[in-house]
């Protein structure tokens, strides 16, 4: 499997609201964190994730979060 770019080193942290969101795992879309349909012709897909209630999220920014689409802090070791 390839290595998904790296668009920024630190988490992207915004107030989301309930509802779907497609995390961009090959680090491509212009409007990150959210897939943008860049990852075709590639391995990399979206991550669905599902916000249950509007809260403070810290969305991975490096692409290599252990937590999926969840900032683990993994940014720091690149």
């Amino acid at each position: 499997m390839n290595k998904p770019d790296i668009p920024q080193k630190s988490p992207l942290v915004m107030e989301v609201e309930a509802g779907t969101y497609f995390w961009c795992s090959c680090g491509k879309s212009t409007n990150q964190p959210y897939c943008d349909g860049s990852h075709k012709g590639s391995d990399f897909a979206p991550v669905k994730e599902v916000v249950t209630e509007t809260k403070r999220v810290a969305w991975c920014g490096c692409k290599h979060s252990g937590n999926g689409a969840f900032c683990d802090g993994s940014h720091k070791a690149l």
